[in-house]
């Protein structure tokens, strides 16, 4: 059976794709066997499913707090990513919660895995102190943990960054705070304090807002030195702002300057959008943006009165996540948008998109404002958009993977490299953008009705792939696709028969996908 996609990822903030950067020195996996001490399996050490490494696997016994333990060491404080290997043949998900050091860090549920001798697969990543941790899974049901194989730790282990020399920021920081690494301050008192090209380090923790955090226009870095939002390293500061209520003004962080670098923060359940970027010139790197009210992450104009001139431009987002945005009437939230009023350059790279209640990606265009610049997607993934991680869905949301235009407009975006799966619309659609797009070198797979969706326009195709194991709905393209291309037809097999492409991929034993992105596997 489908169990959606694993993504296995390493050193990163919740399902990013590529190697973390910056503050983290050697990273080392160590596999820690359920069956081997010091590891402890509240139940039976079994071998009788076949498929399991090492000398067998832990049978815990059903029953909450039936628990499996494990202690991973860390050479220095970190993060680490935890891959956790186990089977469930039940028919029913069993939920747990991950534990690390006593502090529960993750709630998931361990779905069926269509036998007990099909192992999958779950990541999480999780900070650590050096030395041993206990990290340990906890069932939270009746019906106790699925078999348990083994445990892989990746750790990272980070160097914290000089006191004396940057602004620190913590959750219970105060606004007449030195700043220090001992004296913390608030995160608004410190972007109205930081010079250019000086950084704000954000401690771990939650912080709670009921206003927008803005980084306003003028504030700026530079060229040759961004200015810095940055998480502490090893530590994941989390930005809420649930007590926002569902309004456009209501965004959370704001960020209106150019030539900054914001890096490693989470930002959710704001009233409209999570991060709303109208400046130019910004890399936001390795963002999480969740439960927000509006798209995930956006690039707009800073004000109506803003001239074209002015519009954001040359931003990068990189290895960043989207996932669960959802506004009231289903039609708004995407995971990321870069739409009605951005100017040429932006970038997504190694970006995920995924549960968004309306689409992946959303470059609309409207009339009144004019075509926007152009958009380059490369190398990202968008997969289950148009429901949400609990199954909701709307009507009204269209549900696509990569939705690339709006009203006729021509605009020539390229997307490239770049994965759309069982998404609840297309998975890469000129939603009425009639220019010449360069679409190369992607994959698209069992997406609800169309993989491609190009009804009209001159976008060229080179070396693009669909794939469909259920129904018969064939790709449209229009345009110049020559026969490097593998489109559906309704004919062609229930497999891709072959590849030729640069996104790197190829089938698992069961019969999924494996496709290498970042440098890292996702499978479908």
């Amino acid at each position: 059976m489908r169990t959606g996609p694993v993504i296995a990822c390493a050193g990163l903030l919740a399902g990013t794709l590529v190697p973390l950067t910056g503050t983290a020195a050697q990273a080392a996996t160590t596999t820690y066997e359920a069956e081997t001490s010091p590891a402890v399996c509240t139940g039976a050490v079994e071998s009788n499913w076949a498929g399991f490494t090492g000398t067998g696997f832990c049978n815990g016994t059903n029953a909450a707090n039936a628990h499996v333990q494990f202690t991973v060491n860390a050479p220095a404080a970190g993060t680490a990513a935890l891959t956790v290997r186990f089977a469930n043949g039940t028919t029913t998900a069993r939920p747990a919660a991950l534990l690390v050091n006593g502090a529960t860090v993750s709630s998931s549920s361990y779905e069926a895995t269509g036998a007990w001798a099909t192992w999958a697969t779950k990541t999480f990543t999780v900070p650590v102190n050096a030395g041993a941790n206990t990290v340990r899974l906890n069932p939270t049901g009746a019906d106790g943990l699925p078999n348990i194989d083994r445990l892989d730790a990746e750790v990272t282990a980070t160097t914290p960054p000089p006191s004396g020399t940057a602004l620190y920021v913590a959750p219970n920081g105060t606004d007449g705070a030195a700043g220090t690494v001992s004296a913390p301050t608030t995160l608004t008192s410190a972007i109205s304090r930081v010079t250019a090209g000086g950084t704000i380090y954000l401690r771990g923790g939650t912080y709670r807002h009921s206003t927008t955090v803005t980084v306003p226009a003028g504030k700026n870095g530079t060229a040759s030195a961004r200015t810095r939002l940055a998480a502490y390293p090893g530590e994941v500061p989390v930005l809420n702002f649930s007590a926002m209520t569902e309004d456009p003004a209501n965004r959370g962080l704001a960020l209106n300057a150019d030539h900054w670098h914001v890096s490693g923060v989470v930002v959710e359940r704001a009233g409209d959008n999570g991060i709303y970027v109208g400046g130019s010139n910004n890399v936001i790197e390795r963002t999480v943006t969740r439960f927000n009210r509006d798209s995930g992450l956006q690039l707009g104009r800073i004000a109506s009165s803003t001239p074209q001139s002015q519009w954001p431009s040359n931003n990068l987002v990189l290895s960043a996540e989207s996932h669960d945005n959802a506004d009231s009437d289903g039609e708004d939230a995407d995971g990321f948008a870069a739409k009605l009023t951005v100017g040429s350059g932006n970038v997504f790279r190694y970006a995920v998109s995924h549960h968004n209640i309306d689409d992946g990606w959303d470059l609309y265009t409207k009339t009144d404002t004019g075509p926007i610049g152009v958009v380059t997607i490369e190398d990202s993934l968008a997969y289950d958009n148009g429901t949400l991680s609990d199954g909701t869905q709307n009507t009204a949301g269209d549900r696509n993977g990569y939705k690339l235009g709006g009203e006729s407009i021509p605009v020539n975006h390229v997307v490239r490299r770049s994965i759309a799966f069982h998404n609840g619309k297309h998975g890469f659609t000129y939603n009425s953008n009639p220019g010449t797009m360069a679409v190369s070198n992607n994959l698209s797979v069992d997406n609800g009705q169309r993989n491609f969706a190009f009804d009209v326009g001159t976008s060229v195709f080179r070396t693009n792939t669909s794939c469909r194991s259920t129904g018969s709905t064939t790709d449209k393209i229009a345009g110049d696709a020559d026969g490097s291309n593998q489109f559906w037809s309704g004919t062609n097999g229930s497999r891709c028969s072959s590849y030729t492409g640069t996104l790197g991929w190829s089938y698992a034993t069961d019969g999924r996908l494996v496709v290498t992105l970042g440098g890292r596997q996702v499978i479908l």
